[in-house]
């Protein structure tokens, strides 16, 4: 490979002088910005830039293509391609930090601003801000055994921040190991350690701290939804929900992972010293943008430790616009008729992690204003919110949903939102709510929007109760939707889209886009996720079936008949619009 340009001097290191007129020498630069760049005067911080992101902070003008911009993005491709080397994005969710700590240590890492951003048993590569300058290439051949090296260059913002993160999270990890066994006694097969004296490492131990520390501000980063803290044999594992699907972070010493879960137990004000029973508690924090930021936890007991789960409750993704949620047209036209009404009960139905909680905060918050009380019962609080009245239900001293909607009835409300209807007691209460002149909002599980009418019928609620009462229901799914910046047209797959639009076959679209993967999506092909909706009002032929328990089938058929577009619909159509794929729509949604 060749990773010098002819006639440089042997390890050359670059500088601002010597970019500057490469980019005057390949007409990317004009004279003007040149002279610019040379001439302003630096603080102390902008000393140790690398040149491109001295050069960058201009946001001049590339000459070559005068519509665009020299960026740090496009200055780094420039660079690589001097220097005949690849340009290589660091990926955080798939570096193994534990991996790529050992091919070096920090001091020769920091010494000479290199690092592995990638190894397998062939080759070892190297990122780079200073291409030309390679004194380090055989030093470090010379330790590998049979791997090629290669080398790339890296952004040298990516590599500042990424060369101090992976070595101080590996750093954390090792000293923690080395501050004790902390055995997992509570596995399922308790493992006796003769002349084992040494501690267990603590909770609050400095090193333990900094390991929290960077799994939550790592996960804000990321816009996780949930964080996944699994012990298991030897390794632990930690794993980030992105988008509905999980990515495995970080495997660390399972004794790491318990003294990791214990300190965020500590946090959440739980009970440390029990582990055989599952609990709950909660968090709050501040993302790195500043914003207060609410976490739930529940542990499980497991045979290797507690496994714990945080829920992330972001404000930013929590109450969002009706556009922003995808509701347009006659959907959002439906919906705001119904939340118009003064009493009654609407339903918003899906399985966990369907987006219930956010279109029932976000419509709360359009409904919340100075001339109407709005109160919530919820188990827990996802999210506090000034302008609700918030009551969190408290199993252990017998305060359930029931009696939280009874106390609040006490309370003149206006609008009631019940977290989750579960039993015949909250069904029952949620009706005489919306008897008594309330609106009710609340969330089923259920497939489908008419299934949640029969499943009112399974609670024990009496049909003609919820026939006068019920104003309508709204099914709900999350598809991820596609990357704008690799999706890709294909021929429709006319099997697929029959089998998605059936019996509602209609126009078969001749193309429609599929996942690809680039380096803005994590090379996924989906960035991002939107609603898929089916919206059922009911209206007095559909109450009346409700009021002589009818069947599901029954319910199903009539709806259709009045126009009920089903998840599928909304799901084909979001296809037709180039906003989701073909095999995602099929992977979420039922057939």
């Amino acid at each position: 490979m060749q990773t010098q340009l002819a006639g440089l001097p042997q390890h050359l290191k670059i500088d601002l002088y010597w970019c500057v007129e490469q980019l005057k020498l390949d007409h990317k630069l004009s004279e003007k910005d040149a002279n610019l760049i040379l001439t302003t005067s630096r603080s102390r911080e902008q000393l140790t830039w690398h040149p491109l992101q001295w050069i960058a902070y201009f946001s001049v003008q590339d000459i070559s293509s005068p519509e665009t911009k020299l960026t740090l993005n496009r200055l780094c491709q420039w660079l690589a391609q001097k220097a005949q080397i690849d340009y290589f994005v660091i990926d955080p969710l798939k570096a193994d930090v534990s991996l790529l700590t050992q091919v070096m240590s920090q001091e020769f890492a920091l010494r000479n601003r290199i690092l592995a951003v990638e190894v397998d048993a062939e080759q070892v590569v190297i990122g780079t801000d200073q291409p030309f300058s390679l004194s380090w290439q055989n030093d470090l051949s010379n330790t590998l055994k049979h791997q090629k090296l290669e080398i790339v260059l890296l952004n040298p913002e990516q590599l500042t921040r990424y060369l101090h993160e992976y070595y101080q999270v590996s750093r954390a990890v090792a000293s923690a190991q080395g501050l004790g066994a902390f055995k997992s006694d509570k596995s399922v097969e308790a493992l006796l350690q003769l002349g084992d004296v040494s501690n267990n490492p603590d909770a609050n131990d400095q090193h333990i701290v900094r390991i929290v520390d960077w799994i939550l501000q790592f996960a804000f980063e990321q816009s996780a939804s949930d964080i996944h803290l699994e012990p298991r044999k030897d390794m632990g594992r930690v794993r980030f929900r992105i988008d509905g699907v999980l990515h495995n972070i970080y495997d660390m010493p399972t004794n790491i992972l318990i003294a990791v879960i214990a300190r965020i137990k500590i946090l959440g004000r739980m009970n440390v010293a029990e582990k055989r029973k599952p609990q709950d508690g909660r968090l709050k924090t501040r993302t790195p943008k500043g914003l207060e930021t609410e976490l739930r936890l529940s542990t499980l007991p497991t045979a290797f430790g507690e496994k714990m789960v945080m829920r992330i409750f972001d404000p930013e993704v929590l109450v969002r616009s009706f556009a922003q949620l995808g509701f347009s047209g006659q959907l959002l036209e439906t919906w705001q008729q119904l939340t118009g009404h003064t009493h009654g009960i609407i339903l918003v139905t899906g399985p966990t992690g369907s987006g219930k909680t956010t279109t029932l905060y976000s419509t709360l918050k359009q409904l919340a204003t100075d001339a109407v009380n709005v109160c919530t019962v919820e188990d827990p609080i996802e999210m506090l919110e000034p302008s609700f009245n918030q009551m969190q239900i408290n199993p252990a001293i017998d305060l359930g949903f029931a009696d939280g909607i009874k106390a609040l009835m006490r309370q003149d409300p206006d609008i009631i939102m019940v977290g989750e209807i579960r039993d015949q007691d909250t069904a029952n209460m949620a009706i005489q709510a919306a008897l008594t002149g309330h609106l009710v909002l609340s969330t089923l599980h259920t497939n489908d929007a008419p299934s949640s009418l029969t499943r009112l019928g399974d609670l024990g609620v009496q049909p003609f109760l919820s026939a006068a009462t019920i104003l309508g229901v709204l099914a709900q799914r999350l598809v991820r939707t596609l990357c704008p910046q690799c999706k890709t047209a294909v021929p429709t797959d006319v099997v697929l889209w029959q089998k998605l639009t059936q019996p509602w076959n209609g126009n078969v679209p001749p193309m429609v886009y599929e996942a690809v993967g680039c380096e803005h999506c994590r090379h996924t092909g989906y960035k991002g996720r939107v609603g898929l909706y089916e919206m059922m009002p009911l209206s007095h032929d559909l109450k009346r079936l409700v009021g002589k328990n009818a069947s599901l089938d029954q319910i199903r058929q009539h709806a259709y008949q009045e126009g009920l577009q089903p998840l599928r619909l909304a799901g084909a159509k979001r296809i037709a619009e180039g906003v989701t794929s073909l095999e995602e729509v099929m992977r979420v949604v039922p057939l």
